[in-house]
């Protein structure tokens, strides 16, 4: 199986926006996604991921899809997010190609615990007798160990069809694993339950607060909490006080810009 470094960095870019798009503690995650090339070289596919919340009651788990709704995400953005992933997926394949290396047609990515691992699938998926949806069901089946209750009668039908047919022979996978980023990762979707809007916070939008701050250094106040009070401060002591210089000005101004934004994160 093909690994070199160029690889492995995206393995690490993955890993960070499938935390970035998750906006709540998760124990488990589990990410399919397919290629498959057309006439004129015209490349279609799906992406779908599954994660499992944290909790004791929370077993059941939650659509990428469904994201949006439940945490009250601007849909449209959120949904980008998801295609820039699915993009980073592709990159891969197409690294594939550029070494003469056998080339996959789907990809699983699991993340358990400490554990990432990466299942390339070279079935021929115009071949099967299934349809996108039929994979689908069979795809959680194999990955997220629900029990058969878990899906209706119909599902039920295409499970045991596809585990009759693959008992006398195994999927064309290979598969790596290597330990997941372990660098703390923030979160690009910021979100307040008690709020409809979304909040996304970006660098490009704290260096512009940053700069307003800067120009209006004169006018700033910033609170702070005193035994449990919120009291007004002014950032400049009395005219007969020794002055601050004006790099410790900017910083206690960018400090107080950040408090700011941590509040409402």
């Amino acid at each position: 199986m093909l690994q070199n470094s160029e690889i492995r960095k995206i393995y690490s870019e993955l890993q960070k926006q499938l935390f970035y798009l998750i906006p709540e503690k998760w124990d488990r995650i589990y990410l399919y996604a397919s290629v498959e090339e057309k006439m004129e070289g015209l490349e279609t596919g799906e992406l779908f991921f599954y994660y499992f919340p944290k909790g004791i009651l929370k077993k059941n788990p939650v659509n990428v899809y469904e994201v949006p709704s439940k945490f009250s995400l601007n849909e449209e953005e959120y949904i980008k997010l998801v295609e820039k992933l699915y993009m980073e997926i592709k990159k891969i394949r197409q690294i594939f190609k550029q070494n003469k290396h056998r080339v996959w047609n789907s990809i699983t990515i699991r993340i358990e615990g400490l554990k990432f691992e990466v299942e390339y699938n070279y079935e021929n998926l115009s071949n099967l007798n299934y349809s996108n949806m039929d994979r689908h069901i069979i795809w959680k089946y194999n990955n997220l160990k629900l029990p058969q209750e878990a899906f209706s009668k119909s599902e039920q039908k295409i499970i045991k069809k596809y585990t009759n047919e693959t008992i006398y022979f195994s999927p064309d996978i290979e598969t790596y694993t290597e330990s997941i980023y372990k660098n703390p990762v923030k979160k690009i979707v910021a979100y307040n339950r008690e709020k409809t809007e979304p909040l996304y916070i970006q660098e490009s939008k704290f260096q512009q607060i940053e700069e307003q701050a800067k120009s209006k250094f004169q006018e700033q106040r910033y609170t702070y909490k005193v035994r449990g009070k919120k009291k007004i401060r002014r950032l400049y002591e009395k005219e007969n006080s020794k002055p601050k210089t004006y790099i410790e000005q900017i910083e206690e101004q960018r400090n107080a810009v950040k408090s700011q934004i941590l509040k409402h994160m």
